[in-house]
């Protein structure tokens, strides 16, 4: 049998405070890895790979 229910009551809840920081805490730790990656990016440089100027005679 179906359940016919009204429009108002069909919806889904609001995203409240837990939703607030699902994403904070999302967003945070996004900038943490690429925190990581950029420092990691500058140890594994080697100096084959860094531009600096070119030796003059």
């Amino acid at each position: 049998m179906i359940k016919i229910i009204p429009e108002n009551k069909a919806r889904q809840g609001r995203w409240g405070r837990h939703g607030l920081r699902i994403l904070i805490a999302a967003l945070l730790l996004a900038f943490a890895a690429w925190g990581i990656a950029e420092i990691y990016g500058e140890v594994a440089k080697t100096p084959a790979t860094e531009q600096g100027s070119a030796p003059s005679n």
